[in-house]
């Protein structure tokens, strides 16, 4: 069993709500390596062989199982990149914890790109968790590249929740998808960022099968003089519903933009995009400044709020 230091406990616990060796079947790579690992009777994880990641299966019919596969980097001048591929059988409901942590201290770039694609058998459904957070008193950059590819068969279900709120300096965050026959896709964003950092997401989502839908939501917080870019693509070609969401409050000098589009190629296909930009308004402020806060306080409190 490894041991872990405390830098290694702070980071896991941001990223995956662990501060120990978890039950249950996980994964642990630091900078660039696999260092713990468990399986249990209904979930087995498998080294890829032709490239860096793993491969994880999970037997049909498995209820009520959580899967840990945190990624943190403690070391300066990292470059990880992983490919993580799961297999979720017929009617399996699982939970999937995952995220990464950077703790660079140095003046070289830390850089992680997790590649993770998921394959949904029929009436399966996945609660998948990802959050990043980065830290450090050097100059060396953190960057964080997440993509997610998510292939939906017959009545499969895939919640996503994404956090990043602090600490990364820039991320280009993809997500595609191909929905089959009554599927489900659910997609939820949060991100925060100040300073010169850069944020940038792209969804793309292909309903292909009838009454298949999605729901995407971003909220996000640009502050200083920080960048945000989002970018939406929803393709329905059957009978099926979309909706993409996209609010944002923008601060000080910062610049955010979304561009929506979508695209219908059936007379049943639903599709709606909305998007919002605008700074905090000031009646709210004045209220919570009534009640004892400091302006600064009450735009923190609205932020949080914003963000929950």
């Amino acid at each position: 069993m490894i041991k872990l230091g405390n830098v290694e406990k702070f980071m896991l616990k941001k990223v995956s709500d662990i501060e120990n060796i978890p039950h249950g079947a996980f994964n642990i790579r630091e900078n660039g390596k696999g260092i713990s690992r468990n399986t249990t009777e209904n979930i087995d994880i498998v080294t890829k062989k032709d490239k860096p990641g793993i491969d994880i299966y999970v037997k049909a019919n498995t209820k009520g199982e959580t899967i840990h596969i945190p990624v943190i980097i403690t070391e300066s001048g990292v470059n990880d990149v992983v490919y993580n591929d799961f297999y979720i059988g017929e009617n399996a409901e699982v939970l999937i914890v995952a995220g990464c942590g950077i703790h660079n201290s140095g003046c070289e770039v830390s850089q992680h790109d997790g590649i993770h694609s998921f394959y949904l058998e029929k009436g399966s459904k996945v609660r998948y968790v990802e959050r990043h957070y980065g830290e450090g008193d050097g100059t060396g950059k953190r960057i964080l590249n997440p993509e997610t590819i998510i292939n939906l068969k017959e009545g499969a279900s895939l919640e996503m929740e994404t956090v990043q709120i602090e600490g990364v300096d820039s991320t280009i965050r993809k997500t595609s998808g191909k929905l089959e026959k009554n599927s489900n896709l659910i997609i939820s964003e949060k991100i925060m960022t100040h300073g010169t950092q850069f944020a940038r997401t792209e969804f793309e989502v292909e309903l292909n099968g009838e009454d298949a839908s999605t729901k995407v939501t971003s909220r996000s917080v640009a502050k200083e003089s920080s960048k945000q870019e989002f970018v939406s693509k929803v393709i329905g070609n059957t009978k099926c519903f979309g909706h993409v969401e996209c609010d944002a409050i923008i601060m000080d000098n910062a610049n955010v933009a979304a561009v929506p589009e979508i695209l219908a190629n059936d007379i049943d296909a639903r599709l709606i995009h909305e998007a919002a930009i605008g700074k905090i308004a000031g009646e709210q402020v004045t209220k919570l400044m009534t009640f004892g806060l400091t302006e600064k306080e009450a735009e923190k409190e609205i932020i949080n709020g914003f963000l929950k």
